[in-house]
């Protein structure tokens, strides 16, 4: 039973700003222009959050003339959400387990 959980993965998620282009991008694929529009971020910052995201594995592009497209890649969620139900798990079979302080 796995009990460590990706702490890259939850920083890079800890974002406000990335956590909301998360959440979008698991709704539909968006290029940055719309990911502007609905965040309402300025578009050199959502970049600086994009390159994040896509360097953490969580996002993948998809080049469409002058647009760039990018994708939530859902198996790194599920993988992180898998690490989290086996934490739960854990605490689950050890809520019985105390150690005697000396």
């Amino acid at each position: 039973m796995m009990t460590s959980v990706d702490t890259d993965l939850i920083r890079v998620l800890a974002d406000p700003l990335r956590l909301q282009i998360v959440t979008l991008l698991a709704r539909e694929t968006l290029c940055t222009t719309h990911l502007v529009e609905e965040t309402g971020a300025r578009q050199t910052n959502l970049s600086n959050h994009l390159r994040v995201l896509r360097e953490a594995g969580v996002v993948e592009t998809e080049p469409c003339g002058r647009y760039t497209y990018y994708r939530l890649k859902p198996d790194v969620i599920a993988t992180l959400a898998g690490q989290f139900a086996d934490l739960a798990e854990s605490a689950r079979a050890a809520a019985a387990n105390k150690r005697a302080c000396p």
